[in-house]
């Protein structure tokens, strides 16, 4: 099934002011710089392990260097939980990539002061801009443009239909009280409702920023990214509700020492295997799951709903959260590094890399290559959404955003609660 968009993917520039990830030059003694016209190798680190995406980095760097035969690459896979802490470790030592991928929010905004991005503003091509105008605000600081989009990625509730249909659940769950419904139905019929990877920490916490979506006022969500203030009584409020949710016992058994995205045995194993009903998360979740499956082939009856409306709260119930994959620039990089920035930001190589990842591509014009029909939902209501924001752990940047995450954790395993996750924010924002 193909789809089409109507108008372009929006990102909310205000909330996405920032670029994820470092780089460095990596070419050494044997590189050197594309300007002295010598031959270069390129160091590329990316998130995909396994499969058709990691087999994408492959093929898209042979194809640039046919064109390219001065440049060669040098292509790391690194697990996607340990993407920030390596790239941080690297940036701290000076043994950096050249290329790397960016996330977007405070977590690079803070690299950027450091002096180790490249500037790309004036380097991008005129294709790159024209098709990707909403998604390169992701990765803006300071009026400058630092990292290629590749991908949007909201977040929501993944769900099997077959489960649903085989507990009675009618309809995707619009509110708390009807998904707290639904929950009880598959508990009936013997399947666990919700699975949890709460082992990696920011899946757990991604409950806590959707109610915080619901709970606050958008003025407070848009405040994260430049004066953030945890005195509104919505964050408590959120931190109320997430305790409240979990008191009903949605989540799968085990899901404090499961992790993510690994192995069937994963969150996202237990969605792909029918093993659970529904998992929040972002956008990426098709592809992983389709990993995952026993065929590893897209899950047939996979679906896809926006997280629900928290009756009373001061969010708009359209709000959606989420964010923008893309590549960034060491500093330090052959001027090959740009080259190939502008090369993956081609419409045939966004159409690969949707078709690899099984995403929704930042290039408007590659949209059409969307073609597993989960992710139509989700497109459509990113297109209509009174406003997205990216992931809050992102927007607050590395040291808030992980002791957020852990006090979300804190409190699901009964060591913490509403109040000590806005303390965790205050403090570690410097305001307890």
């Amino acid at each position: 099934m193909k789809m089409r968009v109507r108008r372009p993917l929006a990102v909310t520039a205000a909330l996405v002011m920032g670029v994820g990830g470092l780089a460095a030059c990596a070419g050494g003694d044997d590189g050197g710089s594309n300007d002295e016209g010598g031959p270069v190798t390129l160091t590329v680190w990316h998130n995909s392990t396994t499969g058709p995406g990691k087999q994408y980095w492959e093929d898209a760097t042979a194809a640039f260097t046919e064109d390219h035969p001065d440049v060669d690459f040098e292509i790391q896979s690194i697990q996607n939980e340990d993407m920030d802490g390596k790239l941080q470790t690297a940036a701290n030592s000076g043994d950096m990539p050249d290329v790397f991928m960016a996330r977007g929010g405070q977590k690079l905004a803070d690299i950027v002061a450091s002096g180790n991005v490249k500037d790309l503003t004036g380097s991008l091509s005129d294709e790159a801009k024209e098709s990707m105008g909403a998604a390169l605000s992701a990765f803006v600081v300071d009026g400058k443009n630092y990292a290629v989009p590749t991908a949007v990625l909201p977040g929501g509730m993944f769900y099997s239909q077959d489960l649903f249909d085989e507990a009675g659940v009618a309809s995707t769950p619009t509110t708390f009280t009807e998904l707290e419904a639904a929950n009880d139905q598959l508990k009936d019929a013997g399947i666990e409702p919700i699975a949890l990877g709460a082992k990696a920490a920011w899946p757990a916490a991604h409950w806590f920023y959707f109610f915080a979506l619901r709970e606050c006022s958008q003025e407070t969500i848009e405040n994260l990214s430049t004066s953030p203030d945890f005195s509104d009584e919505c964050w408590l409020r959120a931190g109320q509700d997430l305790e409240d949710f979990a008191a009903t016992e949605p989540f799968h058994e085990g899901f404090l020492t499961t992790d993510p995205q690994e192995g069937a045995g994963s969150s996202a194993g237990l969605i792909a295997n029918h093993k659970a009903a529904m998992e929040l998360m972002g956008g990426w979740d098709v592809g992983v799951i389709a990993s995952l499956t026993p065929d590893e082939k897209p899950l047939p009856d996979l679906g896809w709903f926006p997280f629900p409306e928290v009756e009373g709260g001061e969010g708009d119930p359209t709000a959606m959260m989420g964010g923008v994959d893309g590549f960034a620039c060491s500093n330090d990089s052959p001027s090959a590094c740009e080259e190939f920035l502008n090369f993956i930001a081609t419409k045939d190589q966004q159409e690969k890399y949707a078709e690899a990842y099984q995403t929704i591509p930042a290039s408007t014009e590659a949209q059409g290559a969307v073609a597993d029909p989960a992710l139509e939902p989700i497109m459509e209501a990113y297109n209509n959404a009174a406003y997205v924001s990216t992931w809050m752990d992102t927007v607050l940047g590395q040291n808030v955003g992980n002791a957020l995450n852990t006090a979300v954790v804190e409190l699901l395993a009964g060591n913490g609660d509403a109040a000590s996750i806005v303390a965790t924010m205050e403090t570690a924002a410097g305001r307890g």
